[in-house]
């Protein structure tokens, strides 16, 4: 292969490299047709076409678009009332959880 190309096919080794994810979650993404592959050789070792791989990340990005086009962030944005910091007895009781702070009575023998 000439000095400053790239190859053609990568190893799912090098793909969950690339991917920073396990060998097995490649083979997943593989199997379920997710990332097209080539199994060759008499092994039947599987490859991934540089551009399917490629092709993968660009359609995740896609993808991650519609996610936060749907699903908007919403913890930044400025409430209209401030939370109060303190409050009357009774709601403070009822907003804080039940802690045991006793046992029941345990009957003698």
């Amino acid at each position: 292969m000439p000095a400053g190309s790239s190859p053609r096919f990568f190893a799912l080794t090098e793909v969950a490299e690339v991917l920073s994810i396990s060998v097995s979650q490649v083979y997943a993404l593989v199997r379920r047709g997710d990332l097209p592959a080539i199994k060759i050789g008499g092994r039947g070792q599987w490859r991934v076409e540089a551009s399917e791989l490629e092709a993968y990340i660009a359609e995740a990005y896609a993808s991650t678009r519609r996610f936060i086009a749907d699903h908007p962030f919403i913890g930044d944005e400025p409430t209209e009332e401030p939370a109060e910091a303190s409050s009357s007895e009774g709601e403070a009781d009822a907003a804080e959880p039940a802690t045991p702070t006793s046992r029941a009575p345990v009957s003698p023998r």
